[in-house]
């Protein structure tokens, strides 16, 4: 089989990200003939004729996503996709997976699926999205998502942003470029005094870290440390930069012990942010924005760059409600959450990310949440956030660009710099924490971390040596590096929470703001927020959709509607409701996580979906629909009153648990979750592991139950408490 070898990349940066294409020649016909199913190119009169024209594989997309699929995809299903391909690239393939569809009346009957026309082809994908036979949804899914994600982020001679109204990087920073260039701390960043660049020479990185104080040497790999090319012993090693680990690094290098903080992704200065969807999902989420549920049922995205999802979130900051707190203090018998000090630790919070509820200018997303409210009579709030009320920045989710939303990058990493007692340590991802066992005890204690970093082109190992290690990665990589050190707590893993999200859309053809302006999130309501008065519900929210996401979410029914449907972009509002889930999962691996959505959180989810409809009717929409595959639509202005009630009655009860309708998360948590009782939990109250001492966990992995609202304040105070813990043990061991 010949194998094509593509180079291939991501967009414009300020660094190339490639993937090289290894699928088959049979394997990429019959990809390409997929996505010019998904994006055909099509015949029109219209203003945007380059956009409609412009088939998948005019733009290169197929070999963009051969590539991905080739090195960057790690679903644990992605076998199904290749063998898709390449059943398809023959005719009895094609006839199995597409049945009479594929069938012609004229000789010689049957043909494979780029033999098809463009009618059958579509045909096919529609007959997939709704087949009885799961892996066939799967594979529509996984394909619809990868061609449509690649094509709207494509930035090489961008074919779509003017058709579709969108500027691509936020126009508002290109004069502050100009005006700041020459100011270090815009090309450098905040954080550069304390950042190590592993890529260079280990004596450089060694002397680096010895000027700040650290002891560290590069090996010669004669002496006792032979697998390691670089060694670094602190008070406190920190895995994970952001609302968890960044917290605790902070306080404890104001505290004044030495703080090594090791984070996976990459470092960018806010004048090294491109603001590009494509490249900045690439080089700022973990796997690339490419993470799902094993079943496919839930897309997820995380952060993965210093600062890890403080950096790339919506800015929401709201502390932990009431009656999560009751729950998790009376009902998980958890006291530090009833405590003087977790109240304390919200204080402080709160207050160190600036916190408050102004708003200058409301974005389109929530003026239409706000209006369509008040019309109604629901219930809105304005969501707290930890950015200045001028702060109008749609973009924040692929960077904040002028600091206005203070990340931990801009809040408690930059406390650790300034106290010239840390060091973070970009692209060096923790394999293994070390431990050993303790005289006289059936305990083991923590002694450090290993962990990888790339040197031109080579994989190295460094190790770092600690009196205390915390782990702080995020719910889904958390559970895999304790398994991979040694851990064997039943619970590692276990009760994973997601806060499944599901959206409705709202077209406004005479809205002068554009959909991706504005702050992301300034109004929620809590209308279902408190089902049966059970504590749990959903909370309805505004997102942030650039084209590729708000592509990728949209139904797909036909390559015409895609288009259109696009073209209306820029107009087109929406809304989600978030669940505080009773449903729970498994981080079985990095890249493997099986959830099962509980039928209340799907009932929850289907009242949210009822009442967006409602709330974007009443906020004036012309037209409105869900995510649901089947696409369906109604132009409000036309609709009788009945029409519009059959049409909200069977748009909000339509199943959520069949892949259907697209699902995504972009908060984990519970997967180590605390608790008092080493047969239930992983962490005790102070985050410290009931099997290892001195290993704390601090990050949302700990969080009892879901939480039910934007978790980064109540993570960020738990990291403050469990710091207090383990500047104890650091007070002790220096005596």
């Amino acid at each position: 089989m010949e194998e094509s070898r593509v180079i291939v990349e991501l967009g414009e940066s300020r660094k190339k990200y490639c993937y090289v294409n290894s699928l088959s020649s049979r394997e990429m016909e019959s990809l390409s003939a997929i996505c010019d199913t998904f994006l055909p190119s099509l015949t029109t009169a219209t203003s945007a004729d380059t956009f409609f024209q412009s088939s998948a594989s005019m733009a290169g997309t197929p070999q963009l996503i051969g590539g991905l699929i080739s090195e960057r995809l790690k679903h644990p299903k992605k076998w199904l996709i290749r063998l898709g391909l390449w059943m398809l690239s023959t005719w009895i393939g094609t006839f199995i997976l597409c049945g009479l569809l594929s069938i012609s009346t004229h000789f010689p009957y049957f043909h494979t699926f780029s033999q098809l026309s463009q009618h059958q082809r579509q045909n096919i994908l529609l007959s997939w999205s709704l087949s009885f036979f799961y892996p066939l949804r799967m594979l529509f899914k996984a394909l619809k998502l990868l061609t449509l994600l690649v094509f709207f982020t494509q930035v090489d001679e961008n074919l779509t942003w003017k058709a579709i109204d969108y500027p691509g990087p936020d126009p508002q920073f290109k004069t502050l470029d100009e005006h700041k260039q020459k100011q270090s701390e815009m090309l450098l960043g905040p954080l550069h005094k304390g950042l190590v660049d592993m890529t260079l020479p280990r004596d450089i990185v060694a002397n680096s870290l010895q000027r700040i104080g650290f002891s560290a040497f590069a090996n010669d790999t004669k002496k006792k440390h032979k697998p390691y090319s670089l060694v670094i012993r602190c008070d406190a090693v920190v895995v994970g930069s952001g609302s968890g680990g960044g917290v605790i690094a902070g306080v404890l290098a104001k505290a004044g012990y030495k703080v090594v903080v090791l984070e996976k992704g990459k470092y960018f200065a806010r004048n090294n942010l491109s603001l590009l969807e494509g490249p900045a999902m690439d080089q700022m989420y973990l796997s690339g924005g490419l993470m799902a549920t094993d079943d496919m049922g839930v897309v997820l995205l995380a952060g993965s760059t210093v600062g890890g999802g403080s950096t790339i979130n919506w800015s929401a900051s709201i502390r932990t409600p009431e009656h999560v707190i009751s729950e998790w203090s009376n009902g998980c018998d958890l006291e530090i959450f009833d405590s003087k000090l977790y109240r304390e630790a919200l204080d402080v919070v709160c207050e160190k990310l600036g916190v408050q509820s102004e708003i200058h200018d409301e974005g389109f997303n929530n003026a239409v949440l706000r209006k369509g409210c008040e019309e109604l009579g629901f219930p809105v709030n304005t969501i707290p956030r930890n950015s200045s009320p001028d702060h109008y920045c749609g973009w924040c989710c692929l960077g904040c660009r002028d600091g206005k939303k203070k990340s931990t990058c801009e809040t408690w990493l930059l406390e650790l710099v300034k106290s010239n007692n840390g060091a973070i340590l970009p692209g060096c991802e923790a394999i293994q924490v070390l431990h050993k066992q303790k005289r006289g005890s059936n305990r083991k204690s923590a002694t450090g971390v290993v962990c990888r970093y790339e040197r031109k082109g080579i994989q190295e190992l460094c190790l770092v040596e600690s009196k205390v290690t915390v782990v702080a990665c995020g719910a889904l990589s958390t559970p895999p590096l304790l398994k991979r050190s040694g851990l064997k707590n039943r619970n590692i893993g276990k009760n994973l929470h997601l806060h499944p999200v599901t959206m409705a859309w709202g077209y406004f053809p005479e809205e002068s703001k554009k959909s991706y302006e504005g702050g992301i999130m300034t109004a929620m309501s809590t209308v279902v927020a408190n089902y049966e008065k059970s504590g749990y519900g959903a909370v309805i929210q505004t997102p942030s959709l650039h084209p590729g996401m708000f592509s990728s979410l949209m139904p797909w029914v036909s390559g015409v509607d895609i288009k259109m449907q696009m073209c209306k972009f820029s107009k087109t509002a929406h809304i989600f409701a978030l669940a505080r889930d009773k449903g729970s999962g498994t981080v079985n691996s990095t890249s493997s996580i099986s959830y099962q959505m509980d039928e209340s959180d799907e009932k929850n989810l289907q009242n949210g979906i009822e009442k967006i409809l409602r709330i974007l009717a009443a906020a004036g929409a012309e037209e409105i629909g869900t995510h649901h595959c089947t696409g369906r639509k109604l132009n409000v202005k036309k609709a009788s009153y009945r029409e519009f009630e059959k049409f909200i009655k069977e748009e909000s009860s339509r199943p959520m648990r069949d892949l259907s309708t697209q699902i995504c998360s972009a908060h984990q948590m519970g997967s180590c979750r605390m608790g008092v009782n080493p047969n239930e939990s992983v962490v005790n109250q102070m985050g410290e592991t009931w099997e290892v001492e001195g290993l704390f966990l601090a990050d949302t992995s700990v969080f009892p139950t879901a939480l039910g609202v934007n978790p980064m304040v109540t993570v960020q105070a738990i990291a403050f408490c469990t710091a207090q813990s383990v500047l104890e043990i650091l007070r002790r061991k220096k005596c």
